[in-house]
């Protein structure tokens, strides 16, 4: 491989270890502060949403605002639309993205869902470039193809209909992803992050629980619609082992109550009966007391 794509695979090989640690979402910080390949700092991200590093032939990474004010856009067919630079077709980025495409340079693509948190797709391919909108098409993939630095002229062919099939499907799982870590991040960020039962800090251990399930009609991704809860207070309010009232108090079910099971049971679920629930700091941002009432009912026919 040339040097461009030595990188590149070395940057695909530095994010999977931070996401065996960290999880898809990943932090500015992180993503400012790069590796080392070979004595040199390679960033993944950069003050342009069009990122390629000095020692780098094409762009390495595209970064966009999930929901932001741009026209980037989750499209409703299976695809993404991230803008061009400017409105001058021929800007280096511009044209760094159309050599990606013409020699299929995988991309590296990060989502902002919250202020310094971004979340992790790759790779990423652009299949169309469109001047008239100033707009490319974006699909994800799931194979890592490192090209030659001088491709045939049957290796930059169109994608074909399976392959092209297989990467929107693909993509419209990613969608679902993106909007789920979003959700995630909205109400744990909301919450302090904290679980809003036994206050515990650790992220790895939270989850941002549905109040209504997101299947449901009142199921919206919505802070209001979520709680932050740890893994074990997450399954005990799935299975009705505890529910929360419209007043925000936690009852725990009474076969529950009067079983005796060690400390977890005792200090982890039966000690938080009749506690309050701990709430944002943001009185809009506090669980919605009308989707608590239908959520409770729940609760309490399964007593």
């Amino acid at each position: 491989m040339d040097q461009d794509a030595q990188i590149r695979s070395a940057a695909f090989k530095w994010l999977n270890r931070l996401e065996e640690i960290h999880g898809d979402v990943l932090s500015r910080n992180l993503l400012e502060q790069g590796f080392d390949y070979k004595g040199s700092r390679i960033t993944l991200v950069g003050p342009k949403g069009i990122w390629k590093p000095k020692m780098m032939k094409y762009p390495l990474s595209i970064t966009t605002i999930f929901n932001g004010p741009y026209a980037d856009s989750l499209s409703r067919t299976n695809d993404l639309q991230y803008s061009y630079r400017g409105n001058d077709p021929y800007h280096s980025d511009n044209v760094g993205l159309r050599e990606a495409m013409k020699h299929r340079i995988p991309l590296i693509y990060f989502f902002a869902l919250e202020v310094g948190r971004y979340l992790v797709t790759k790779p990423v391919f652009i299949v169309n470039d469109d001047i008239s909108s100033l707009m490319f098409t974006v699909l994800v993939d799931n194979d890592l193809e490192v090209t030659k630095e001088n491709p045939s002229e049957n290796d930059i062919d169109t994608v074909n209909d399976i392959e092209y099939g297989r990467r929107a499907y693909l993509t419209s799982n990613m969608k679902i992803r993106l909007h789920q870590r979003s959700f995630r991040e909205r109400v744990l960020r909301a919450y302090n992050n904290q679980c809003s039962l036994c206050r515990l800090r650790h992220v790895e251990l939270l989850d941002a629980a549905h109040i209504i399930a997101d299947k449901e009609e009142d199921g919206l991704p919505i802070i209001t619609n979520g709680l932050s809860l740890c893994k074990i207070h997450h399954a005990a309010f799935d299975q009705d082992i505890l529910g929360i009232t419209p007043d925000y108090q936690i009852k725990v079910r009474q076969d529950i109550l009067e079983e005796k099971d060690g400390p977890m049971l005792k200090y982890g679920i039966q000690d938080l009966d009749n506690q309050k629930i701990m709430l944002p700091r943001r009185k809009e941002n506090w669980p919605d007391q009308y989707r608590l009432e239908n959520r409770f009912q729940r609760f309490l026919n399964a007593i």
